[in-house]
């Protein structure tokens, strides 16, 4: 018998075109983000290719603009396995982004490239592209793929000209990184003993955190394995985002009313309409309220040292948001919330740690600083944020940061009295649902963020102040973003806008306050020992005082 075999093709790559650079944009999984962003991404593009024309370069487009879409964002997996076929393998590649993008759009092709690649985003805070060009960097990093990295307001400044230029005669941009050393041998302190008890202690007795359903948003770089957070003492809990809804059905509508009753007896309001489609309704929160119980229960039904919610792939199209129930639950003040018989009150007193969008990067930080700020007798209450965008403001540069809505109330001057419900954007929550929307209290602040490079975890840490600015000022940079979401102005110690931007992997930022600078200092410290003693690598950001 003669067998016939169906020898497999391999699509032949067109070859490199001499000072041509590819062009790349990863965008939303939902088409109405990416037909929204679609005129903020054509311009920069056009303005992009217009300061490659000026050195002498080409910008082609690897897919063209689709005319069913009317956008030529990459949108999908699949899409994105398709559109590199059109790649030479080693041409220069740009990935420009002015939107927020799913990195797994593109990550497949990028893992493989084998020419220079350069990420580009625009810097403004209308358009989340930095946003989506950390989350897409710190992908990278993790994967241990080279890249170079820029960005510009308009893409005319002489800053972002030079750093094109070096990319296209050397492949390669460098940023300057003289604001971050390695943490090496703290000196003897009580803060440095404190933190590397409890860092034996986790690595003894061991922590569950419970996320359900992780890698929210294309966000690869937010994916932890076991392997590497094992050996800290902390183990996943695997939910379903089904789960947490089937138990939200079980909540009976008074127990839902009684969390409202108790959120408005401490002065929070909401901002409430009656169309489903555009405006908060009392139907709305009731889903959040059940949620809130729901996941409490859940976390104590396992035991759980701490919890995540991944949300906008899942649950988005079947209830509200979940930004109200995670802020409160990461708040110590909080409605009580008792087990299924009645019989106790669940994390009575406590904040329990949380993983906004289901980020490990942000579960592991929040549930050690968790555990450092319990043990100094400080609010522990943390909050990640999006790296959203900043302006100078009176000589110094105060960054923009916001999130989705979930902040804790107690970062709020009045805590619950300053904070005020808000509607979600239906383009990105069809169904809903509250923010916990306000303006971060002026303080002292510790920020960090956990990432993988190289097969390891590291942590960078830093000291920021998050400052008042003026109700006008605080207004235009709510309307120049997201005036539904809560809002925080940050001014980094020690660390230039562009320092931040080149180091930074991720697009979130953790987030926890201390009382005074003294006091951040040595929540700092021990945080920073706790970390090194379970064998993270650390490093130091911008201007930091351990203690001694």
């Amino acid at each position: 018998m003669t067998l016939m075999y169906q020898t497999p093709t391999v699509v032949e790559r067109p070859k490199a075109v001499p000072k041509t650079a590819y062009l790349i944009a990863s965008g939303d999984l939902r088409p109405a983000a990416n037909n929204a962003g679609w005129p903020v991404q054509h311009a920069m593009e056009l303005a992009l290719g217009t300061a490659l024309a000026g050195l002498g370069w080409t910008a082609q487009r690897a897919n063209p603009i689709d005319p069913l879409t009317g956008h030529g964002f990459i949108s999908g997996q699949r899409m994105g396995l398709e559109v590199f076929k059109n790649i030479p393998v080693d041409a220069p590649l740009i990935v420009a982004e002015a939107v927020w993008q799913y990195s797994h759009h593109v990550l497949a092709g990028l893992r493989t490239h084998l020419g220079p690649i350069l990420t580009v985003a625009n810097f403004e805070g209308g358009a989340p592209g930095l946003v989506g060009l950390l989350g897409l960097n710190a992908g990278l990093t993790k994967m241990g793929v080279a890249y170079s990295t820029i960005w510009s307001i308009d893409f005319t400044d002489d800053w972002f000209l030079s750093g094109l230029r070096n990319w296209t005669e050397t492949g390669s941009i460098v940023h300057d990184a003289s604001h971050v050393r390695d943490l090496g041998v703290q000196p003897d302190s009580a803060e440095r003993r404190l933190g590397e008890a409890l860092a034996d202690q986790l690595a003894s007795d061991k922590a569950i955190i419970g996320v359900f359903d992780e890698g929210c948003m294309g966000m690869y770089n937010a994916i932890i394995d076991d392997e590497l957070i094992n050996p800290l003492g902390i183990y996943k809990e695997r939910l379903s985002q089904s789960a947490l809804w089937a138990e939200m059905q079980t909540v009976p509508d008074a127990e839902a009313a009684a969390i409202g009753a108790w959120l408005e007896s401490k002065g929070m309001t909401f901002k409430l309409g009656s169309d489903e489609g555009t405006e908060l309704t009392k139907a709305q929160l009731t889903w959040q309220f059940k949620m809130y119980i729901a996941a409490l229960r859940i976390s104590d039904d396992y035991g759980l040292d701490g919890v995540g919610i991944q949300y906008q792939q899942g649950l988005k199209d079947i209830c509200p948001a979940s930004d109200l129930a995670e802020g409160l639950i990461n708040n110590v003040d909080r409605p009580p919330v008792t087990s299924r018989d009645g019989s106790r009150v669940l994390f009575d007193g406590k904040a329990l740690p949380l993983a906004n969008e289901a980020d490990w990067g942000v579960a592991v930080d929040a549930l050690v600083t968790n555990r450092v700020w319990t043990a100094m007798g400080l609010d522990p209450a943390t909050t990640l944020h999006d790296v959203r965008w900043g302006e100078d403001f009176d000589g110094r540069f105060v960054w923009v940061f916001e999130i989705s809505g979930a902040v804790p109330p107690s970062h709020f001057d009045g805590g619950y009295a300053g904070a005020v419900g808000w509607r979600q954007n239906p383009m990105y929550f069809p169904l809903g649902g509250s923010t916990i929307k306000g303006v971060s209290k002026a303080g002292e602040v510790v920020w960090s963020r956990l990432y993988i490079e190289g097969g390891a975890l590291h942590l960078d840490i830093g000291r920021a102040s998050a400052v008042e600015l003026p109700a006008n000022e605080t207004e235009r940079r709510w309307q120049a973003t997201n005036p539904e979401w809560p809002i925080m102005h940050v001014v980094l110690h020690g660390i230039d806008r562009d320092q931040f931007m080149a180091r930074h992997k991720a697009n979130h930022a953790q987030l926890v306050y201390a009382p005074d600078a003294e006091t951040a200092d040595r929540a700092l410290s021990a945080k920073a020992a706790m970390f090194a003693r379970l064998g993270v690598q650390v490093h130091l950001c911008g201007e930091v005082s351990l203690a001694d």
